[in-house]
């Protein structure tokens, strides 16, 4: 190439001149002549994410069709970052080195760095990825913790054509909440514009000493909301507001060009310039996975550094046939190398074991086919829990069945020597399940908007009409059941929620972990759209999956439904009333589901003390009645369970049940003293809530006397426990244990007396539970020879989770997750003489993190 790294001084002339504003900004209208000028061509790329696959050759072949129409003294090649992370199995699985080899072939100038650049860490961006690229990443809003001083290269500056050419770079602001805490534990990461400006005026202010340009280019990792095939303007998205509106409106008239990226949106828009009302510049983002090759041609007063006239626009990645464009190209010829490698590289990865299972976990199944999304599967059940698991502050997992592309079989792949066993299950097998790399999203529901998930399964489009599926079936996390009855109206279909046992409320607020797709409204879930703080937690689907799959070692198919329909069941119902319940679907159809044959369902809650059954009943094709009448001792708030043998599928049905009229029996008032024995409790440590009930003056013997009967605490109308009242002095008095799993944070919790024969109900005033995380205690064991440490996490009245890592004499060496609040770390073994091991525990949502330190001497 004929472009070089230098520097040149911006003559004051450009900033002085009548109605230019300085940075070599247009002045004129697109259209005027460009004179004396020269031509500088600059392509772009934002979020590429490792898309080394069978169209690589092709985005490199636009590339380098688009750098010799304009001629390579002309061109300048440069990226918006997130040119690693969240990629391809092909670069993934190599950790991204083809993705920065073939960006070393085309001969990538610079980028700026995206938040995926930091997936690994800063230590392994400025390391390893660094040292393999040949280009620089920039950061000019990247700083050293609680310093101004920046922690990567601000700019870089090239000679193209006789015209100095500055680039600054910059990430999204919201980067630390994208990627993971403790890589970035040394950064900080500031406004994005306000480093622009400052490093724009420092390459403007004519002392070379500190870098000039006559040209600036600003690379944002950071964009519009929507873009052009959403139909948006420039002018809709700049009153949307926001980080992209400040880029637009805020960025220093100084900047001639404006890339920007991360939203993985597709516009070229001409801008105003701030204070220069008749300026224009260009804004330009590609969309992503080199679909479009971002240009910007501008034409040049070499004398002045003045853009005369520009031209914006994506350009979309060529459909010639490969082998065309390597035989033109030099540049292609070794992408497509790079790109072979790299693909007969992933083939060999893809045979590495992963994860074992007991038996096949498949998808569900009709006639023939293993693609029935209008059914529950084990598979969407099972990737549900991993997205709620891994998915940080997940209540729950939700999966959309269009997203699960093959099964995962039990039986060995004999053309895999890997594979020597059945139930392995490698690498490839479980990246061909979830192959799209979504990100892995967090959002809030309310119990409403759970609802109107499950009522959306019955599908349709945004003008009302009915898709060609009519009906997607999501997987959901196993701590979810539902019931429905698909004759009921549309929106009135969902009959019952439990979450984690306990039926959901309109005001009840739930994290969900899904797919970047699903939390942005795709497959007509757009109740989603309408969730509270959305969050891209920088996880990829699949890197999500794979680590649960290690992490839960054979894992057994599970063959309980989350959904059942039902009709027939009351609201409520009087004692003695006759029931008469329809249950059907209760078996599901993925490989290996049994056949139901058993339907138990008992009575509980309300008053009842102890289950009553109600008795049991056969199954034939799915499908059961429930008959029997509603026990004498039942009141209240009841709850008929129904259990299928042998899949184990549980419906709840909340049950309002009231006593048979009787003539009224005139009760005393009584009197509640209620104190909280605990008010300040960890994780893992129960509360008790004592409460003493007295009968005031009975109407009938005119006497006071001890209470009797059940007295529950609840949150809300959450039963947290509940205890029968015992004789103590002149009170029945009851200590009622809350659940040691309440979850982190503050409870209002009330004790309510349900009264008695004699006695009427009475609820006490709220107390306040503040539930911290629990205590933790991380200890350590260094083997004689210092390679093994052996590491125990305590955590009290709970099992220890998450992850730990090990530093030696201050450098890190590896983290592992815990089984069992236990790890075992293997490391390169020290020099001989004291050497301090500290090992530091990063505790979860519920637990405390704690670090253990030692001194060894190694011989």
């Amino acid at each position: 190439m004929d472009i070089t790294k230098g520097t040149r001084v911006r003559l004051a002339a450009a900033v002085a001149t009548g109605s230019l504003i300085g940075g070599g900004l247009v002045a004129v209208p697109a259209s005027a002549a460009p004179g004396d000028t020269v031509a500088i061509n600059l392509l772009n790329i934002n979020d590429f994410h490792g898309r080394i696959d069978a169209k690589t050759v092709q985005v490199a072949g636009t590339i380098e069709k688009l750098r010799d129409e304009a001629g390579e003294a002309s061109t300048l090649f440069l990226s918006n970052g997130d040119n690693i992370g969240a990629s391809l199995f092909a670069s993934a699985s190599q950790r991204d080195e083809p993705t920065i080899d073939v960006l070393n072939a085309l001969e990538l100038a610079t980028s700026s760095v995206g938040n995926h650049e930091f997936d690994g860490g800063f230590a392994d961006l400025t390391g390893r990825v660094a040292d393999r690229a040949d280009f620089t990443y920039l950061g000019a809003n990247v700083y050293k913790k609680g310093t101004a001083t920046p922690a990567l290269p601000e700019y870089d500056t090239f000679e193209v054509n006789g015209v100095t050419v500055g680039v600054i770079g910059t990430v999204s602001e919201e980067t630390p909440s994208l990627v993971t805490p403790a890589g970035i534990a040394d950064l900080a990461f500031g406004d994005p514009v306000a480093a622009v400006n400052r490093v724009a005026a420092q390459l403007s202010d004519g002392r070379e000493a500190n870098g000039e340009a006559d040209i600036i280019v600003a690379e944002f990792h950071e964009g519009a909301g929507a873009g052009t095939p959403e139909g948006a303007t420039l002018a809709q998205e700049v009153a949307a507001g926001g980080a992209f509106a400040d880029i637009v409106t805020k960025t220093s008239a100084l900047v001639d060009v404006i890339f920007t990226g991360h939203t993985h949106k597709e516009y070229a828009w001409e801008a105003p310039v701030p204070g220069a009302p008749d300026a224009k510049r260009p804004i330009l983002q590609t969309g992503s996975y080199g679909d479009n090759i971002g240009q910007v041609q501008l034409q040049v007063d070499p004398a002045t550094g003045l853009v005369k006239d520009f031209t914006v626009g994506n350009v979309k990645r060529s459909t010639t046939a490969p082998a065309d464009l390597v035989a033109a190209y030099p540049r292609v010829a070794e992408v497509n190398t790079i790109v072979t490698a790299a693909l007969a590289a992933a083939d060999k990865i893809g045979s590495q074991p992963k994860g074992t299972i007991t038996g096949d976990i498949t998808r569900a199944r009709t006639e023939g086919t293993s693609d029935d999304r209008a059914s529950e599967s084990t598979l969407g059940g099972l990737v549900a829990n991993s997205l709620r698991d891994s998915a940080p502050g997940a209540d729950i997992g939700v999966v959309n069945p269009g997203g699960l592309r093959a099964d995962l079989l039990f039986a060995k792949d004999s053309s895999n020597p890997l594979e020597n066993a059945d139930g392995i299950v490698t690498y490839a097998e479980a990246n061909a399940v979830l192959p799209f790399l979504n990100n892995v999203w967090t959002t809030s529901l309310s119990g409403t908007q759970l609802k109107t998930l499950l009522e959306q399964q019955w599908q349709t489009n945004p003008d009302g009409s009915i898709p060609s599926r009519p009906y997607l079936q999501l997987g959901l996390s196993d701590n979810v059941r539902y019931t429905f009855d698909a004759s009921r109206p549309a929106g009135d279909r969902i009959t019952s929620i439990t979450v984690d046992g306990t039926l959901v409320t309109a005001d009840d607020s739930f994290r969900i972990g899904t797919f970047s797709f699903l939390a942005t409204g795709g497959d007509n879930f757009r109740v989603f759209t309408d969730g509270s703080n959305p969050t891209d937690t920088g996880l990829v689907d699949r890197e999500a999956w794979i680590s649960y799959l290690e992490d839960n070692p054979n894992i057994t198919p599970d063959f309980a439904r989350r959904s059942v329909q039902v009709s027939g069941n009351p609201a409520s119902a009087q004692v003695g009333t006759a029931l008469d319940i329809d249950v059907s679907m209760l078996d599901l159809t993925s490989l290996g589901s049994p056949d139901n044959a058993t339907l138990a369902a008992s009575f509980t809650g309300g008053s009842l003390t102890s289950p009553v059954a109600l008795g049991s009943f056969p199954v034939a094709d799915g499908a059961a009645t429930v008959a029997g009448s509603v026990p004498a001792s039942a009141a209240g708030a009841t709850t008929l369970t129904l259990v299928a043998a042998p899949s184990g599928t549980t419906v709840t049905l909340p049950l309002e049940v009231a006593a048979k009229p009787v003539t009224p029996i005139e009760k005393s008032r009584t009197a509640m003293a209620v104190r909280v024995l605990d008010p300040k409790t960890r994780y893992g440590t129960p509360a008790v809530v004592k409460v003493a009930v007295r009968e005031l003056k009975s109407p009938t013997t005119g006497k006071s006397a001890q209470a009797t009967g059940v007295v529950e605490v609840r949150e809300g109308s959450r039963v947290l426990g509940r205890a029968t009242l015992k004789k103590s002095s002149k009170h029945g008095v009851a200590y009622v244990e809350l659940p040691k799993t309440l979850s982190i944070g503050k409870h209002r919790v009330t004790a309510h007396y349900l009264g008695s024969d004699t006695a009427l109900p009475y609820t006490a005033k709220p107390r306040t539970i503040k539930v911290y995380r629990a205590r933790t205690t991380a200890t350590a064991k260094v083997s004689r020879s210092g390679k093994t440490v052996w590491v125990t996490v305590k955590a009290k009245g709970t099992k220890a989770t998450g992850k730990v890592s090990v530093r030696i004499d201050g450098r890190y060496v590896g983290t592992k997750t815990l089984q069992n609040g236990k790890a075992k770390l293997k490391v390169k073994r020290p020099g001989d003489g004291r050497t301090r091991y500290v090992v530091t525990y990063f505790g979860t949502s519920t637990a405390l993190p704690d670090t253990w330190a030692k001194t060894v001497r190694l011989k």
